[in-house]
């Protein structure tokens, strides 16, 4: 078991405690705790694993460590097993719908018997939840509206909150008897923003190998359906799971028929036809009933008289035509971001200090690192007032001179305020090498008002990058009302940069808005919203996003070194200016 399944068994005890009424320091140390393996990386656990020093960690004591060893060795823990067990596993779901934590799930368990989100529904459509202690009539409105936005969703979950669970099904499965390869396939593998189910191919002679490893998984909670190449089961929460299972020479032309989305599979059969060739799961066959040699995703693409297509771009919005035309521009990827922009530390709500971050960032490979903590306003997430920005600045240059090999810039992740100002007067932000603003609060003006803000914030000659334009968080908050358009079209005149925010629970700028504004030529900046040093490795999703969005590495801002990289801020700054 690696460190993310580890970090999620922690934090699933933590909240069942929490519904039990434990004791707030014991809940709290399982999610502290979750917290810190969630951002081990994972050669890291198993030094720590095999030296016995768990306890080193951080809020990782001696008995959750013990936990923790069992947990790695075994797969399973008897406690979560117990606690799994005594409460109904709609539960967990129920932790999903914004506004609700576990106090009052416990609350509403209690009172109403609510133990799903069709539960909670219910029991608020009938006006019983406003009658329970702590609740009230506005809450059970909200928490109604809520429901309706998870459901016009397909109760859809985000791509952060399953994909690892996807990567860690797939290890398991290529340690079966027999497995030649295991790949994450459908959504996952194109990095949709959300996802309904999972999809795994995996290349073995035998499947009941497959199939028994799959069904002992500690996270699996029912078997849907066994038969000789499928296996279905559900997870907890009742995400499905679909193995299939196929010879090792079939194992490609499996994988592409469980990645692309329908329309891209019909597209591509409709080209087969027209070819005389037969595409499906099982092979590439001609009219007479033989089969292609299809050695690689590329080969077969090849055979359709196409260029290669990326996984990320399978969903017919225009990458047939293009491959049929020739190779597809070159998307960026992750190897040629030199810089991590967007990083908290502990100076706001980020869990880590500057130079811890300064040296992630270093075994990241990162040449460079914007320390971008919270403007004054924020006073939710610690946001720094001038004193303390300015006492950071000393920091920074102290912890430079500790980690040269990475160029530490100074920043901030600016509120922009209701009337569009930043954060920070001009003579402060002009002393900051990046300035990211950001909206943080009052996010449902309505559409105009909205727009009108943000098309003022980047009136301001010192803002850098726009942050998360639309606010949404997956799963939890609806984009807020804006015109993307008009503020992308504003942002090309200014040369203001957008972010891409990497951050699971964001993707914001969304793949839509991406192309929309590489069209427009806005410079893109992919960063993680780190909040921590595991955190960085949200690079991998903004990368992902911008690659569904068709951006290639000269629209990104931070494929460049750091001297071009601020150069490039310092020209567009000059350019406002003037």
């Amino acid at each position: 078991m690696d460190h993310r399944a580890i970090a999620r068994v922690l934090r699933e005890i933590g909240f069942f405690l929490q519904l039990k009424g434990e004791n707030p320091f014991k809940t709290r140390a399982y999610e502290a705790a979750a917290a810190r393996f969630e951002e081990l990386p994972q050669d890291a656990l198993e030094q720590l694993l095999a030296r016995g020093t768990l306890t080193d960690l951080p809020g990782v004591g001696e008995a959750i460590s013990k936990k923790v060893a069992t947990l790695a060795s075994t797969g399973a823990l008897p406690l979560h097993q117990a606690l799994r067990a005594e409460f109904p596993a709609g539960l967990l779901d129920l932790a999903r719908v914004p506004d609700l934590g576990p106090k009052k799930i416990a609350a509403l368990h209690r009172a109403l018997g609510v133990a799903s989100p069709s539960d909670l529904r219910r029991a608020c459509e009938e006006g019983r939840v406003r009658e329970v202690k702590g609740f009230g009539e506005k809450t059970e409105i909200r928490l109604l509206e809520n429901l309706r936005s998870l459901e016009r969703s397909g109760l859809r979950r985000p791509l952060g909150a399953v994909r690892p669970l996807a990567l860690d099904l797939a290890q398991r499965l290529r340690r079966a008897p027999g497995v030649l390869r295991a790949e994450v396939a459908g959504s996952v593998r194109r990095f949709r923003e959300t996802v309904g189910d999972l999809d795994i191919v995996v290349g073995a002679a035998s499947a009941d190998p497959v199939f028994d490893a799959l069904v002992a998984s500690p996270e699996v909670e029912r078997v849907l359906g066994r038969g000789p190449t499928k296996c279905s089961v559900h997870l907890g929460g009742g995400l499905q799971v679909d193995v299939r299972v196929v010879g090792g020479e079939q194992f490609t032309t499996a994988l592409h028929h469980f990645t692309g989305s329908k329309a891209d599979h019909v597209r591509l059969r409709s080209l087969a036809r027209e070819r005389g060739l037969k595409i499906s799961e099982w092979g590439v066959e001609r009219a007479d009933g033989s089969r292609l040699s299809i050695d690689g995703e590329e080969a077969l693409y090849q055979a359709l008289g196409m260029a290669y297509v990326p996984p990320e771009l399978r969903e017919d919005q225009g990458e047939v035509e293009a491959a049929l035309r020739g190779p597809l521009p070159p998307l960026v990827e992750e190897r040629q971001i030199q810089g991590f922009v967007h990083v908290h530390t502990t100076w706001s709500d980020g869990k880590d200090s500057v130079r811890a971050m300064a040296e992630a960032a270093r075994e990241r490979g990162g040449r460079y690192l914007a320390i971008t903590d919270h403007s004054r306003s924020a006073g939710y997430a610690g946001g720094l007032d001038l004193p303390r920005l300015r006492a950071q600045w000393e920091e920074i240059a102290a912890v430079q001179r500790q980690v040269p090999e990475v160029l530490l810039l100074r920043g901030s992740e600016v509120d922009i305020l209701d009337d569009g100002r930043l954060d920070f007067p001009d003579e402060v932000l002009a002393e900051l090498d990046v300035v990211i603003g950001s909206v943080h609060s009052r996010l449902k003006l309505d559409e105009a008002a909205m727009t009108r803000r943000v098309l003022a914030a980047m009136d301001n000659p010192f803002l850098d990058i726009l942050g998360h334009p639309t606010g949404r968080l997956l799963g939890a908050r609806e984009p807020c009302p804006l015109d993307v358009g008009e503020v992308l079209s504003a942002a090309a005149r200014a040369g203001v940069a957008v972010e891409v925010n990497g951050s699971p629970e964001r993707l914001d700028l969304s793949a839509e808005h991406v192309r929309r504004a590489s069209d427009l030529h806005v410079g893109l900046v992919l960063t993680p919203d780190a909040h921590g040093i595991g955190g960085l490795a949200n690079l991998e999703y903004a990368v992902a996003t911008a690659r569904r969005g068709w951006a290639g590495p000269a629209e990104v801002l931070n494929c460049l070194d750091a001297d071009a990289f601020r150069a490039a801020l310092r020209s567009a700054r000059a350019r406002r200016c003037g």
